[in-house]
């Protein structure tokens, strides 16, 4: 049996080919596994939400609200496992914040605290949509935090000052001035005949 000796070049070169295919691929891999580590450490380093606690006025108020208190309890729960455990809390997170206008308190029925739980939702959203990219920004995770963490200030500080304001006596004679204001009770224009 003859054998050709191109063919044998041609399968060894074919041979070690493969292999370095595999280690191409193996290097890629591990260098893939170290990025998506580091992105997770900056990511579980920076998950930290500022919790103000309201006036004991405001949490009065707050009280019967349930979607307020299962939007904060989600938001104090950190993930710990994985960039996985991360991407399913961001999610959970922005169910939640888009409850919070179900069953708004009337004294909060306001456009100061409906503009600011929009705010607060479309930071979230924003916090949802990158960490649930295949190559995860972790700067723009992190800016999303920050920008949560001060639109949640802001939320809480308008809820307060709603509050508050509600607590200011009236001067005399400012109630009949509110009502003069009312255009509903104008008189109708009429013309005689």
């Amino acid at each position: 049996m003859k054998v050709n000796p191109l063919l044998i070049c041609l399968l060894s070169m074919l041979l070690f080919s493969c292999q370095d295919d595999q280690t191409k691929r193996n290097a890629e891999i591990q260098k893939d596994l170290k990025k998506k580590e580091a992105v997770f450490n900056v990511i579980e380093r920076s998950w930290n939400f500022n919790d103000q606690p309201l006036s004991q006025q405001t949490q009065v108020v707050v009280g019967n609200w349930q979607e307020w208190r299962l939007f904060l309890t989600e938001l104090r729960q950190k993930p710990k496992s994985s960039i996985g455990a991360f991407k399913k809390k961001a999610q959970e997170l922005s169910k939640r914040v888009m409850a919070l206008n179900n069953n708004l308190p009337i004294k909060f029925a306001q456009p100061e605290i409906r503009s600011r739980i929009v705010a607060l939702t479309t930071k979230i959203r924003s916090l949802d949509l990158y960490i649930n990219l295949d190559d995860i920004p972790e700067q723009k995770v992190v800016m999303c935090i920050s920008d949560i963490n001060a639109t949640l200030f802001s939320l809480k500080l308008q809820m307060d000052e709603v509050v508050s304001r509600d607590n200011v006596p009236l001067e005399k004679g400012e109630s009949d001035m509110i009502r003069m204001l009312d255009t509903t009770r104008a008189i109708p224009n009429n013309p005689m005949k």
